[in-house]
């Protein structure tokens, strides 16, 4: 098991899902809901469909009634669980969650016509195999990693990249605990809500102090391939 994958099971364990229960308001077009607009648009028009690191699986069970059927996939064990338990208490019948790791992928591993990756593996885009003959890829990424992305679709072998940025949207937070739980959630970050990162914590919070309102951007980009 890999450092990135112990994480996600950590942070599955300590907040039952790869999720944060902080408290903001968006003010602005979010990245984030503009993915989820499009992708509702998209799926009524693919038959199998793959959620790329599906995490706990909320997301994928949301966007289950617009689809024929998805196959979420994630490296996370404890994510897996979560997910499998979701299902079978909501009882979606259209939903299949497994353990994906795209470096285990093989000759035998099925086709999508449709790929979303909603802050997911990027190496998922060494595999354009796993994409049928006409099939599309979704995504969504933090800004940060526009180039790296690119680049790696590039170099897959994927087409027609069309790119999105919205770096516009505020998060703004209820509280100084709500700020830390949110930054806690974000890939590979500490705990902040521990006393031994206090004084990193109250740094952040003097960075990200607007007006008197704490704040974080929400820097995103959609790219869209075939």
């Amino acid at each position: 098991m890999n450092k990135c994958q112990e994480w996600y099971n950590k942070i599955a364990i300590r907040n039952k899902g790869y999720k944060s229960h902080a408290n903001y308001i968006k003010e602005g077009i979010s990245g984030e809901d503009i993915f989820e607009e499009r992708l509702i648009e998209l799926l009524p028009n693919y038959s199998n469909v793959l959620d790329i690191g599906c995490g706990h699986g909320e997301f994928t069970l949301s966007m289950s009634k617009y689809a024929q059927k998805i196959t979420g996939g994630d490296s996370a064990l404890e994510l897996i669980k979560i997910a499998k338990a979701l299902k079978e208490q909501n009882q979606v019948d259209n939903v299949d969650f497994i353990y994906f790791h795209t470096h285990e992928i093989d000759e035998k591993h099925p086709v999508y016509d449709l790929i979303y990756n909603r802050r997911g593996p990027t190496s998922i885009y060494d595999h354009k195999e796993l994409l049928e003959e006409g099939g599309r890829l979704l995504a969504i990424h933090p800004l940060f990693a526009m180039e790296k992305v690119i680049t790696r679709l590039k170099e897959g072998g994927f087409m027609d990249i069309q790119v999105d940025v919205f770096d516009e949207c505020l998060l703004v937070f209820d509280s100084k605990s709500d700020f830390a739980e949110h930054l806690s959630s974000m890939h590979m970050s500490l705990d902040n809500t521990l006393d031994e990162h206090r004084e990193a914590l109250e740094k952040l919070i003097q960075e990200h102090t607007l007006d008197g309102r704490l704040v974080l951007k929400e820097e995103r980009f959609i790219v869209s391939a075939c």
